[in-house]
C-alpha cells in the first residue's frame, strides 16, 4: 500500500530531497521508519505572479504495514494501492470470441485488460497501424488524397494519437493511477507519473501504441487493422455474431469503443435496434498565440525560467442564458493540424510533441451546443457538424480553411494581414467570414469569449492572434445509453464504450472506461478454453 501527503508547497528551486523532508516532518514520522518515499504528484500554482511555487503530493510506504495503517487513520492521509483489485472472475462460459471494435484508448485498454485476464480479445479497427496511419496523414496534411479510413480520427489509437496526448482527468478513478504506470511502461516519460498535468506527446504516443498492441499479441489477442465492423446479428437479445471483413464470426459479447467521429458505426447500431441519443458536445475554433506570450500571460516577469513548465492554460465562461464557452485541449508549443474524417468538409485539432517546443501554442475556444439547438434526432448532432464542415469546405474550396485574425473577427472585416502569428494549419488558410460558418449563437458566444477570456489572459487581448475554423470534433454527439453492467438494454452482451459512446472525454477517462467495462466482462462469464 502506501499513503500520500498532499499540499507541500515548496520554492520552484527546491530539490526532491527538501519537498519529501518537509513532508516527512509534517508527519512526524521518523526516518528509520519509512521503507520508501517519492513525490507522487506536482503542480504549479501560477496564481499569484509574486509567490510562484509548486504544490507537490509525497508518498510515503512504511516498513511496518499496522503502523502505517494507525498514522493513516489518526490524521486522514491517503492510502494508495499497488494495483487494482482483481475482479470476481465469472466460471460462466459463453461461445464465440470477445470482439472489440475500436482502437483508441478505451479499446486499446479493454483489450489490454481482456488479454491479461486470459480472454484472447479479437481487435476490428477502421484504420492502418500507427506507422502506415502516420504516413498516410502526413501524405494528406501535404496536400494528397484524404483516406477516410486512416486518418488523424481513425486508426491505431484513435484519434488521440494525434493530439497533445494530454493525460489529465477529472474522474476520480482508482484506475486512474494503474493507467499511467501502463503508460510509462510503454514507453511514455517516467514524469507523467508525478506530474498534475501529464501529457506524452504525439511523438512519443505512436511508440507506446505500438508496445500496447505488442503486449496484447503477446497474451494471445489478435488485432486486425484497416477492418472495420460492418455487421451485427442479434439472436434472443444478444449480440450472436459480428461482420467484418474476415467473414461473420460468433461473438460472445461486442465491446463498441468507436470514439465520436465513427458514424457509420452509429448508423449500423441504429439499424440493428440499439437505442441511441443525441447528447451536448461543443464547436468552435482554433485559436493561436506565440508560445511567449502565453508564457508571458501566466508567469509575468518570471517567464523564461526554466524551471518553469511550457505554459498552459484551460479558461471559461457561462452566459445568463447558461450557455457556455471555454478553452479545450490547450496544446502549447504546438501546430493546428488538417483532421478531417469524411471527403468535402474540413475539421481542425491540436496538436503538440512531447517536448511542446514549437513557437505557437494553440486551443480551442468552443461554445456548447445541446439538441435545443440542432434538433431531438439520433443524429441531429451529427449532421449538424457535418453541415458546419461542409460549409467550411465550400468557402475555402477545399481543405484549407476559414480564418481570420481575433481583429478581424471582432471587427467583421476578416483578415489574415497583420497576424502576430505565423499559422500551422498544413493545408493553408484563407481569410473568411466566420459568421458566415457557423449559426449566429455560435459567433456570439465565441465574441463574449474572447473579450472575457482577455480580462484573465494578457495573450488574449492580441488582435493579431490567429483563429481557425471548424472545430467540431470536441467529443461525441451521441450517447448509447447502458445498464449498470455497462451493457445496453436491447442485447446483453454489447458494451458501448469510451468517448464515442458518451461515457468519456478525453484519454484517461476512455481508458479508464475500457478496463472498467473488461473488469465487467470478467465478472460475467469466462474466458474461452483455448
Amino acid at each position: 500500500m502506501g499513503f500520500t501527503v498532499n499540499q507541500i508547497a515548496a520554492p520552484v528551486s527546491a530539490d526532491k530531497r527538501e519537498v519529501i523532508e518537509k513532508a516527512r516532518r509534517l508527519c512526524g514520522i521518523s526516518p528509520d521508519k519509512i521503507k520508501s518515499a517519492d513525490i507522487h504528484k506536482t503542480s504549479l500554482d501560477a496564481r499569484k505572479r509574486s509567490n510562484i511555487h509548486f504544490v507537490h503530493s509525497v508518498y510515503f510506504e512504511l516498513a511496518d504495514p499496522a503502523e502505517e495503517q494507525r498514522l493513516c487513520a489518526k490524521k486522514g492521509f491517503c492510502r494508495i494501492a499497488d494495483e487494482p483489485a482483481q475482479p470476481n472472475f465469472s466460471d460462466k462460459k459463453r461461445e464465440g470470441r470477445t470482439v472489440v471494435a475500436g482502437f483508441g484508448p478505451a479499446g486499446m485498454f479493454c483489450a489490454l485488460t481482456l488479454a491479461r485476464c486470459g480472454y484472447r480479445p479479437l481487435v476490428l479497427e477502421k484504420g492502418a497501424e500507427v506507422d502506415k496511419r502516420t504516413q498516410k496523414v502526413e501524405a494528406f496534411w501535404a496536400g494528397g488524397e484524404l483516406d477516410e479510413n486512416s486518418n488523424v480520427q481513425f486508426g491505431e489509437g484513435g484519434a488521440g494519437t494525434f493530439s497533445d496526448g494530454k493525460l489529465t482527468t477529472r474522474i476520480k478513478d482508482p484506475l486512474c493511477r494503474s493507467i499511467l504506470q501502463d503508460f510509462a511502461r510503454f514507453g511514455a516519460d517516467s514524469s507523467i507519473l508525478a506530474k498534475a498535468k501529464p501529457h506524452i506527446g504525439t511523438d512519443v504516443l505512436k511508440t507506446v501504441v505500438k508496445n500496447i498492441r505488442r503486449e496484447i499479441i503477446a497474451l494471445g489477442g489478435e488485432i486486425c487493422f484497416e477492418t472495420p465492423l460492418t455487421g451485427i446479428t442479434m439472436r434472443g437479445g444478444e449480440i450472436w455474431s459480428v461482420k467484418s471483413a474476415r467473414g461473420e464470426e460468433r461473438c460472445a459479447a461486442l465491446v463498441v469503443a468507436c470514439g465520436h467521429s465513427a458514424r457509420e458505426t452509429f448508423h449500423l447500431l441504429d439499424n440493428s435496434g440499439i437505442i441511441m441519443q443525441p447528447k451536448p458536445f461543443s464547436v468552435g475554433v482554433r485559436i493561436e498565440h506565440r508560445q511567449t506570450a502565453v508564457n508571458e500571460s501566466l508567469y509575468g516577469v518570471h517567464a523564461g525560467n526554466p524551471l518553469l513548465p511550457v505554459g498552459e492554460y484551460q479558461l471559461s465562461h457561462r452566459n445568463a442564458e447558461g450557455r457556455g464557452v471555454y478553452t479545450f485541449c490547450m496544446c502549447p508549443g504546438g501546430t493546428v493540424v488538417a483532421a478531417a474524417s469524411e471527403h468535402g468538409g474540413v475539421v481542425t485539432n491540436g496538436m503538440s510533441e512531447f517536448t511542446r517546443n514549437g513557437e505557437n501554442a494553440n486551443a480551442a475556444i468552443a461554445v456548447s451546443v445541446s439538441p435545443s439547438d440542432f434538433g431531438s434526432g439520433v443524429f441531429a448532432g451529427c449532421d449538424f457538424a457535418r453541415s458546419i464542415e461542409r460549409r467550411a469546405f465550400e468557402m475555402t474550396g477545399g481543405y484549407a480553411a476559414p480564418a481570420t485574425t481575433v481583429g478581424g473577427f471582432l471587427s467583421g472585416k476578416p483578415t489574415l494581414k497583420g497576424a502576430s502569428v505565423t499559422p500551422t494549419y498544413q493545408r493553408g488558410l484563407a481569410a473568411c467570414e466566420l459568421r458566415d460558418l457557423f449559426p449566429r449563437f455560435v459567433t456570439d458566444m465565441l465574441e463574449v469569449g474572447l473579450h472575457n477570456f482577455a480580462g484573465k489572459m494578457h495573450c488574449y487581448g492580441d488582435m493579431g492572434a490567429v483563429l481557425t475554423a471548424p472545430e467540431t470534433r470536441t467529443s461525441s454527439p451521441i450517447r448509447i445509453p447502458r445498464l449498470e453492467n455497462s451493457a445496453t438494454a436491447e442485447a446483453a452482451n454489447l458494451y458501448p464504450c469510451g468517448e464515442g459512446a458518451g461515457y468519456a472525454g478525453g484519454i484517461m477517462s476512455a481508458a479508464a472506461d475500457g478496463m472498467r467495462v473488461a473488469r465487467q466482462i470478467a465478472e460475467t462469464y469466462a474466458p474461452q478454453e483455448v
